[in-house]
């Protein structure tokens, strides 16, 4: 299901229809969340799993994005030179992805930004600028810079190798207090950004796109003032 959400995505993007693409997006999302929880759950791990969970991913999380991206700038009359650029985010997702299935110290953390998390920010900037053409995400999208600018920076971080903390609980695991805080205190934030964004009335997936970068700056902070406690292994 997250596979055939990822295809359905990349045809509404190209399509014209990049805010559509990224409720299929969003939707592999959700299918991929409850596929790796109830594998977790259930003790159902095996190897074709992993492998076709990379592989729906590449195509969700890596392509998807990528051809969002593409289109806004497309559609805001860009060069086609200039439009490409963002592609490299579906190589980088892709090189990210294959680097977790043969990474056995990623089990309890990241290595690296996990392919969904820079997806979401792609898909919830590119939703905002459709949906919202004033905004000054539109006008950004719009220009030559930003968009080529934040897919090499998200692909960056993508094989950075940077410790993130991850939110998935694995049945049994030692609980370690180091990782609680995190969790709690990205929680904590996401929940004041929830409310914020409610009682702003700024566009919904404002909520997307300011959880992610949160995150992001949250696991930048931790790598340069490391807390004790925690693993940097991890699931992508």
């Amino acid at each position: 299901m997250n596979l055939l959400c990822g295809c359905m995505g990349v045809i509404a993007a190209l399509s014209g229809y990049p805010d559509q693409a990224f409720i299929f997006m969003l939707a592999g999302a959700v299918f991929d969340f409850l596929d790796g929880f109830a594998a977790r759950m259930l003790g159902a791990h095996s190897g074709i799993g992993k492998e076709l969970d990379s592989l729906a991913d590449v195509v969700s999380f890596g392509v998807l994005p990528s051809m969002l991206l593409y289109e806004i700038m497309h559609l805001g009359g860009a060069p086609l030179w200039l439009s490409l650029i963002p592609l490299v985010l579906a190589v980088f997702s892709a090189l990210r992805l294959a680097s977790f299935n043969v990474d056995e110290r990623q089990v309890d953390g990241f290595l690296g930004l996990p392919t969904p998390a820079a997806a979401m920010i792609c898909g919830s900037i590119v939703y905002i600028a459709v949906r919202e053409p004033s905004c000054f995400l539109a006008r950004w999208c719009a220009g030559p810079a930003f968009v080529p600018l934040l897919a090499v920076v998200l692909s960056v971080l993508l094989v950075s190798g940077i410790p993130m903390f991850s939110m998935k609980i694995h049945k049994g695991a030692e609980k370690d207090p180091g990782l609680m805080i995190r969790r709690t205190g990205f929680l904590t934030i996401a929940a004041i950004i929830a409310v914020t964004v409610v009682v702003m009335r700024l566009n919904w997936a404002a909520l997307v796109l300011l959880v992610f970068v949160v995150y992001i700056l949250m696991n930048l902070v931790l790598a340069v003032v490391p807390m004790g406690g925690g693993s940097s292994r991890g699931n992508s």
